[in-house]
């Protein structure tokens, strides 16, 4: 298997910068730093999420927070392992608001999605995967262009009023993640 390093983005020939450097909106300015993506050089698998948190932030690595530790079961119990897939997200800086002495997070707007699509497109780039998965609506907003529903992408709408049990999400998202991994080690003609 491939070794997972931390890969530095390549620059978009129009932009003239790197992650770091980037001033494309005004996120940068709140943020400790751009957090780029990392893993396998060539995984087949790339997950998109929404953006840093504030552990990533703060250590400028993806999914190193709670919902690192979320990922990281999801993808033992669907028989991956983090360093052979890309793990990114759509949003490079963390945007958030204080409470007290708190960062809380904040969603990314359309703008600021469209600003740092040129990030995950040249990550796209780098990779190459076979199956990209968007762990969410501003990934999947990023990676197609376009607003999207989850539940509708998925197959099945959740009614606001009948919402599934966060145990429900959890055992539906592992099952994404072996449905991927079936996906990738079939062989293809």
């Amino acid at each position: 298997m491939a070794k997972a390093v931390k890969r530095s983005l390549p620059t978009p020939a129009s932009a003239g910068e790197g992650p770091q450097t980037c001033r494309r909106c005004d996120l940068w300015k709140h943020a400790t730093q751009a957090v780029e993506g990392e893993g396998a050089p060539r995984a087949k698998i790339m997950l998109v999420g929404e953006q840093p948190g504030d552990e990533e932030d703060v250590r400028g690595h993806p999914f190193v927070g709670p919902a690192g530790k979320i990922l990281d079961q999801a993808l033992a119990a669907a028989g991956l392992e983090r360093k052979d897939v890309f793990i990114t997200n759509a949003v490079k800086h963390f945007k958030w608001e204080p409470r007290g002495k708190r960062r809380l997070h904040k969603r990314p707007n359309a703008y600021e999605i469209e600003r740092c699509r040129g990030w995950i497109d040249s990550e796209r780039a780098i990779v190459k995967p076979e199956l990209i998965i968007a762990l969410g609506a501003t990934a999947a907003r990023s990676l197609l262009h376009r607003t999207v529903t989850i539940s509708k992408i998925r197959g099945e709408v959740l009614d606001h009023e009948d919402a599934v049990s966060k145990a429900e999400q959890y055992r539906r998202f592992v099952g994404d993640l072996r449905t991927a991994a079936r996906f990738v080690r079939t062989p293809t003609a």
